[in-house]
Protein backbone atom coordinates (compact mmCIF):
# COMPACT_ATOMS: atom_id res chain seq x y z
CA UNK A 1 0.00 0.00 0.00
CA UNK A 2 1.30 3.75 -0.80
CA UNK A 3 1.56 5.72 2.31
CA UNK A 4 -1.14 7.51 2.22
CA UNK A 5 -3.77 4.20 1.82
CA UNK A 6 -1.09 3.26 5.28
CA UNK A 7 -1.48 6.85 6.93
CA UNK A 8 -5.47 6.27 6.35
CA UNK A 9 -5.74 3.07 7.55
CA UNK A 10 -2.94 4.00 10.51
CA UNK A 11 -4.40 7.09 12.21
CA UNK A 12 -0.76 8.55 11.54
CA UNK A 13 0.26 11.40 9.51
CA UNK A 14 2.45 10.89 6.17
CA UNK A 15 4.84 12.81 7.96
CA UNK A 16 4.72 10.93 10.94
CA UNK A 17 5.35 7.80 8.82
CA UNK A 18 8.23 9.71 7.26
CA UNK A 19 9.54 10.61 10.62
CA UNK A 20 9.39 7.28 12.09
CA UNK A 21 11.27 5.79 8.71
CA UNK A 22 13.50 8.34 9.47
CA UNK A 23 14.65 7.65 12.99
CA UNK A 24 14.20 4.17 12.81
CA UNK A 25 11.09 3.16 14.42
CA UNK A 26 9.54 2.21 11.07
CA UNK A 27 11.76 -0.08 8.73
CA UNK A 28 11.72 1.74 5.58
CA UNK A 29 9.78 0.84 2.82
CA UNK A 30 9.74 -1.03 -0.58
CA UNK A 31 9.50 0.92 -3.59
CA UNK A 32 7.74 0.46 -6.25
CA UNK A 33 8.27 0.61 -10.26
CA UNK A 34 7.55 4.55 -9.30
CA UNK A 35 9.87 4.91 -6.56
CA UNK A 36 6.76 5.13 -4.11
CA UNK A 37 6.67 3.64 -0.89
CA UNK A 38 5.05 0.35 -1.29
CA UNK A 39 3.93 -1.09 2.16
CA UNK A 40 2.82 -4.51 3.27
CA UNK A 41 0.15 -4.72 5.51
CA UNK A 42 1.44 -6.17 7.97
CA UNK A 43 2.90 -2.80 9.17
CA UNK A 44 -0.40 -2.11 10.34
CA UNK A 45 0.00 -4.12 13.12
CA UNK A 46 3.59 -2.81 14.42
CA UNK A 47 2.12 0.67 14.10
CA UNK A 48 -0.65 -0.11 16.73
CA UNK A 49 1.93 -1.87 18.79
CA UNK A 50 4.05 0.99 18.87
CA UNK A 51 0.91 2.90 19.75
CA UNK A 52 -0.02 1.01 22.52
CA UNK A 53 3.86 1.62 23.52
CA UNK A 54 3.40 5.43 23.07
CA UNK A 55 -0.28 5.48 25.12
CA UNK A 56 1.40 3.66 28.28
CA UNK A 57 4.08 6.08 28.43
CA UNK A 58 6.94 4.09 26.61
CA UNK A 59 10.04 6.83 26.13
CA UNK A 60 10.78 7.44 22.40
CA UNK A 61 14.48 6.30 23.15
CA UNK A 62 13.04 3.09 24.16
CA UNK A 63 11.01 2.48 21.84
CA UNK A 64 13.72 2.54 18.91
CA UNK A 65 15.93 0.23 21.23
CA UNK A 66 12.49 -2.21 20.86
CA UNK A 67 12.59 -1.57 17.14
CA UNK A 68 16.09 -2.20 16.92
CA UNK A 69 16.31 -5.34 18.41
CA UNK A 70 13.54 -6.48 16.53
CA UNK A 71 15.49 -5.77 13.16
CA UNK A 72 17.87 -7.99 14.38
CA UNK A 73 15.52 -10.51 15.44
CA UNK A 74 17.24 -13.84 16.22
CA UNK A 75 18.60 -13.77 19.98
CA UNK A 76 16.86 -10.64 21.10
CA UNK A 77 13.68 -12.35 22.51
CA UNK A 78 14.86 -12.35 25.83
CA UNK A 79 16.01 -8.68 25.81
CA UNK A 80 12.82 -7.19 24.16
CA UNK A 81 10.79 -9.31 26.82
CA UNK A 82 12.55 -7.73 29.85
CA UNK A 83 12.42 -4.33 28.02
CA UNK A 84 8.28 -5.27 28.29
CA UNK A 85 8.44 -6.56 31.52
CA UNK A 86 10.32 -3.33 32.71
CA UNK A 87 7.81 -1.40 31.28
CA UNK A 88 5.06 -3.42 32.15
CA UNK A 89 5.84 -2.96 36.05
CA UNK A 90 6.30 1.11 35.31
CA UNK A 91 2.37 0.81 33.77
CA UNK A 92 0.96 -1.19 36.28
CA UNK A 93 2.92 1.34 38.70
CA UNK A 94 0.91 3.96 36.73
CA UNK A 95 -2.03 2.72 36.73
CA UNK A 96 -2.19 2.19 40.25
CA UNK A 97 -1.78 6.14 40.54
CA UNK A 98 -4.37 7.09 38.84
CA UNK A 99 -6.62 4.43 40.81
CA UNK A 100 -6.01 6.23 43.62
CA UNK A 101 -6.39 9.28 42.10
CA UNK A 102 -9.62 8.51 40.79
CA UNK A 103 -10.71 7.58 43.92
CA UNK A 104 -10.15 11.07 45.57
CA UNK A 105 -12.01 12.61 42.85
CA UNK A 106 -15.36 10.03 43.44
CA UNK A 107 -15.22 10.59 47.02
CA UNK A 108 -15.13 14.75 46.57
CA UNK A 109 -17.73 14.27 43.89
CA UNK A 110 -19.81 12.03 46.24
CA UNK A 111 -19.30 14.80 48.88
CA UNK A 112 -20.77 17.32 46.83
CA UNK A 113 -23.51 15.13 45.49
CA UNK A 114 -24.73 14.18 49.79
CA UNK A 115 -24.29 17.69 50.02
CA UNK A 116 -26.34 18.51 47.43
CA UNK A 117 -28.76 16.11 48.14
CA UNK A 118 -29.25 17.39 51.83
CA UNK A 119 -29.69 20.59 50.87
CA UNK A 120 -32.77 19.71 48.42
CA UNK A 121 -34.02 17.60 51.21
CA UNK A 122 -33.81 20.28 53.42
CA UNK A 123 -35.63 22.85 51.40
CA UNK A 124 -38.13 20.34 50.95
CA UNK A 125 -39.30 20.13 54.43
CA UNK A 126 -38.96 23.56 55.47
CA UNK A 127 -41.31 23.80 58.12
CA UNK A 128 -43.59 26.57 57.77
CA UNK A 129 -43.01 29.35 60.67
CA UNK A 130 -46.34 30.70 62.19
CA UNK A 131 -46.14 33.28 64.16
CA UNK A 132 -48.24 33.90 67.55
CA UNK A 133 -51.43 35.60 67.38
CA UNK A 134 -50.17 39.33 69.17
CA UNK A 135 -52.42 38.42 71.74
CA UNK A 136 -51.09 35.23 72.62
CA UNK A 137 -46.99 36.66 74.01
CA UNK A 138 -46.46 36.85 77.65
CA UNK A 139 -46.66 40.00 79.29
CA UNK A 140 -43.18 40.74 80.16
CA UNK A 141 -42.66 41.62 83.92
CA UNK A 142 -41.13 44.85 83.64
Amino acid sequence: MKIGELAKRSGLSTHTIRYYEQIGLLPYADRNQSRHRDYDASILIWIEFLDRLKTTGMPIREMLRYAALREQRSGTQAARREMLERHRERVRAHVAELNACLLVLDTKIDGYAETEKRMKDYDATIPERRRKPAGARKASAG
